[in-house]
């Protein structure tokens, strides 16, 4: 399963928009940010795949000035891959 990041360079800004996406109806939940991505402040909003569009939106509605970017997720054979989506 693919899963997405939204990497932010705040603590504060990516759990408000954890909150944000909840609220929207969209299941997202705060992670560790992968050491592969190789930014923002060492938590990120996971969301599915399916969710990529509405997260957009919803980051659109908000002031961020701390968004670093959406990154796609992969784990083949115990590794992960991070890349920009």
């Amino acid at each position: 399963m693919q899963t997405y990041l939204a990497v932010f360079r705040s603590r504060a800004q990516t759990l408000d928009f954890v909150a944000r996406l909840r609220a929207a109806g969209i299941p997202a939940s705060a992670v560790s940010t992968p050491k592969e991505a190789r930014v923002g402040c060492g938590l990120s909003a996971k969301i599915g795949a399916f969710d990529l569009i509405g997260a957009k939106r919803a980051l659109a509605c908000g002031h961020y000035g701390a968004f670093a970017g959406f990154f796609r997720v992969e784990t083949r054979n115990g590794r992960t891959f991070v890349y920009p989506a």
